[in-house]
Formats: structure tokens, C-alpha cells, sequence
């Protein structure tokens, strides 16, 4: 299979930064009329970073063997690119080369991981008034605590663990109802997708996965095209629940950093509508388990010995 991120996908990538970017921009003066070519030409890229244009179009082709990162530091600044771009031209770079050849050190990269540790479920489960879940790079919640459940009802069940939500958000008919601002969500997702492609183009899941939205899902193809990537860290998510009906929260993406995995929390404003929807959740959640729990205990068993 072919790797996610290959010399396509860094000729795109630089060639779609460039075209972003206009003179007035980048503070090039015009002269005369008739441009041809939208946002910088790649000789004016090369200036402004300080590199040849033979240089500079060789990068552009995707060939990144061997580049230095005062090189690619120069390029990220000439592009004015923020931290989750640069970020990811790092990571190109050192997916199109071994260290052995140059490529820029930094962040070890592996495959995505498919289990949590008990210690990581007990900090989940102990998370009683928060609606949390952890995720691996690859999008695969793996594992939930209660509320998280409640929130997420008929979406997300213990008996449907593994699940990938960036596959629901694209193929699933239920996902636009649920989550309310569908479009800045597929856009969250499908960035952080293109984020774990550049850090690890081998991973074979991965390919597989994109390769299935982007052929099942013109919304993710015509997104993964832009070549769009940012840092995720906190932002707003309004779902709507069956139980208490749109509700706001804050959703929190903590790093596991020794583990591989994040943990996605979301929380509310104290006093807030959102927080006593939140309670209202939680409430319903702990009634309905009692009941089962005391139906449950009602229910005549055979007996284990002999009377």
C-alpha cells in the first residue's frame, strides 16, 4: 500500500502554502501588471527563505532528503507557517528520509496504539462529573468512561469499543444531527488525520482509513485535498443528546505522552446551562443503572448448590 504521506503529498503541501500567501503579504513589492501565478511565485519563496531557486524547486517537487532544519525553519517563515504547519513540514521532511541521511531530529513516531493501560482506565472511570474518552492518533476511541456513554448515547456504547469517530463523522447519516457544528468538526478531524500521516506515512491502518473516507466521503476528499493542519488542544463542541437536547462544552485534548493516546474531556462553565444539563445527565445515568441494578437483584437465579 502506498504511504499516506509521500513526495505528493510535500509538493501539495508546500505548493498550497504558497498559494495562500500574496505579495502584499509577504511585503513584496509589485511592479507592473499582469501576474500569473496566485499567491508567491516559488523564485520570491526562495528569496525570502535564502536558498537558490533550483533549491527551492527541488523541495517543492518533494524532495526533502537531507534538507537541515535551519533550512526548513528558513521555509516555515518565508511561508509563514504557525506552529501545527511547521510542525508538519518537520514531519514530512523526516518521513522522507532515515536520521541516517540527515533528516531533522525530533519527535519518535510509531503506530497508533489499541490498548490502555488499567491505570489509565481507573483515572477514566474516576472522572465521575466529566464526560471524557480516550483516542488514539488514529482516531479509534478505545475506551469511555460512564457520562462519556450518557453524552454520547446510541453514538457510543461500550459493546461498539473500538470505535473510530472520524469514520462516523463522514459515513455515518447520524453524525450531522449530533454534532451540530458538523463542518468545523470535519475539519478538526480530517487536520488531525493529515497531522498523524505526515508523522507516520507507514502506518497501514491509517492508509486504509483514509483511503475508505476518501473514497466513501466526498466532504473528507475535498478537505484532505486542502492539506489543512492544526493543533488541537481546546475548543467548543455543541452535540445535541435525546435526554437534554444541545448542550455547549468545552472539550479539553490532554496528551498521554508515555502512552501514545489522548484523553478528551468535556467540561462546562460552573452555573451554566451546559453544567446543569451536565448534571442532569449525570443524574438520569445513575438512576437508570440503580434500577437495572435493582432489577437485576429481583430476578430469581437458579441456585449454584443443591437445597
Amino acid at each position: 500500500m502506498v504511504p499516506v504521506a509521500d513526495t505528493g503529498d510535500i509538493r501539495e503541501f508546500l505548493m498550497s502554502r504558497r498559494a495562500r500567501l500574496t505579495p502584499a503579504q509577504a511585503g513584496i513589492t509589485e511592479y507592473g501588471r499582469g501576474r500569473r501565478v496566485q499567491g508567491l511565485k516559488r523564485e520570491e519563496v526562495a528569496i525570502l527563505a535564502g536558498i537558490s531557486n533550483e533549491y527551492y524547486a527541488r523541495l517543492e517537487r518533494g524532495n526533502l532528503r537531507g534538507v537541515s532544519e535551519s533550512v526548513l525553519n528558513a521555509l516555515a517563515r518565508a511561508l509563514q507557517l504557525d506552529e501545527a504547519e511547521r510542525i508538519h513540514l518537520f514531519d514530512l521532511a523526516r518521513a522522507a528520509a532515515p536520521p541516517s541521511d540527515g533528516a531533522p531530529t525530533g519527535r519518535p513516531t510509531g503506530r497508533s496504539r489499541t490498548d490502555v493501560r488499567p491505570s489509565i482506565r481507573r483515572l477514566l472511570d474516576s472522572m465521575t462529573e466529566t464526560p471524557a474518552y480516550i483516542r488514539n492518533a488514529r482516531m479509534d476511541i478505545l475506551a469511555a468512561n460512564k457520562l462519556c456513554f450518557a453524552l454520547y448515547a446510541e453514538v457510543l456504547t461500550p459493546e461498539t469499543l473500538p470505535m473510530n469517530i472520524a469514520r462516523f463523522v463522514f459515513l455515518d447519516p447520524r453524525a450531522p444531527d449530533f454534532f451540530v457544528q458538523w463542518d468545523s468538526i470535519a475539519d478538526d478531524f480530517t487536520s488531525a488525520l493529515r497531522i498523524q500521516a505526515g508523522k507516520n506515512p507507514q502506518d497501514a491502518a491509517l492508509n486504509q482509513l483514509v483511503g475508505e473516507l476518501a473514497t466513501n466521503s466526498t466532504a473528507f476528499s475535498t478537505r484532505w485535498a486542502r492539506h489543512d493542519v492544526r493543533l488541537h488542544q481546546t475548543s467548543m463542541k455543541c452535540l445535541h443528546n435525546a435526554l437534554v437536547g444541545e448542550i455547549e462544552l468545552t472539550g479539553d485534548a490532554l496528551e498521554l505522552t508515555g502512552d501514545g493516546l489522548t484523553l478528551i474531556a468535556y467540561t462546562a462553565e460552573p452555573a451554566s446551562r451546559a453544567q446543569q444539563q451536565l448534571d442532569l445527565l449525570a443524574s438520569w445515568h445513575a438512576e437508570t443503572e440503580h434500577q437495572a441494578d435493582s432489577a437485576y437483584s429481583t430476578t430469581p437465579r437458579r441456585p449454584t448448590t443443591p437445597i
